[in-house]
């Protein structure tokens, strides 16, 4: 099995890296942005080039979008991949998030190219830190769930992991529908400038959705299909 690690947090993020770790020792290249590009959504190059550099073996730096290194990364580096997963994004990709998360992007533009794809995100509890071992440890017990089955042609899987500390017993895994709840919409407007104070943490959400799932302390596992 060879697995094709992408994120939208940049190369040098420390959660693809732990993402990689999860993986304990199966075959994995890493294919990712050369620089941040959280929320980009499906941003993809229109047709002028797109730099490679090879930062270590089976390490690649891209200059383009999520979905560009998953494009690059399946017609060039790595067509024989039979995964790609994104992440481990640092912050939350629940709900309305999906549509503009360029972590979600790559894998939806996996399952168009018809490679299986797992999104894995952790949501952040304000003002603290992300334990990486934690979410490794988290993302192992995932992927040991996912990787056997791969989901059907066009279908994905995204992954939100709660906020817990070393401390913390090891959470479920619930498979959940996506929340449609928008995003919080608050806002001040203060010398003609448009700024957004609402709080990530207390969106609304459908009952039983990933978003309750993954506040309650739960992984939340939602597939997403492009297609029937």
């Amino acid at each position: 099995m060879t697995i094709v690690l992408t994120n939208d947090d940049g190369i040098d993020a420390p959660g693809i890296y732990a993402l990689q770790r999860a993986l304990k020792g199966r075959s994995s290249g890493i294919v990712a942005p050369d620089a941040p590009l959280s929320g980009c959504s499906h941003q993809i190059n229109r047709g002028g080039p797109i730099p490679i550099v090879q930062r270590a073996e089976d390490a690649y730096a891209i200059g383009g979008t999520p979905a560009d290194c998953t494009r690059v990364a399946l017609s060039y580096l790595y067509p024989e991949a039979d995964w790609v997963l994104s992440g481990i994004n640092a912050g939350g990709n629940l709900g309305a998030d999906v549509y503009v998360s360029g972590t979600v992007a790559a894998v939806r533009e996996a399952a168009l190219l018809r490679k299986p794809g797992i999104a894995l995100s952790h949501y952040i509890r304000r003002g603290q830190p992300i334990d990486w071992d934690v979410a490794t440890r988290l993302v192992s017990k995932v992927l040991e769930k996912l990787l056997p089955e791969p989901p059907e042609p066009g279908c994905f899987w995204n992954v939100n992991l709660p906020h817990l500390s070393a401390d913390d017993p090891d959470p479920a895994i619930v498979e959940c529908a996506c929340c449609t709840q928008p995003l919080p919409t608050e806002f001040v407007v203060e010398n003609n400038q448009f700024r957004y104070v609402g709080e990530y943490g207390l969106r609304s959400r459908d009952p039983g959705s990933d978003v309750e799932v993954c506040f309650s302390g739960q992984i939340s596992l939602s597939k997403i299909c492009l297609w029937p």
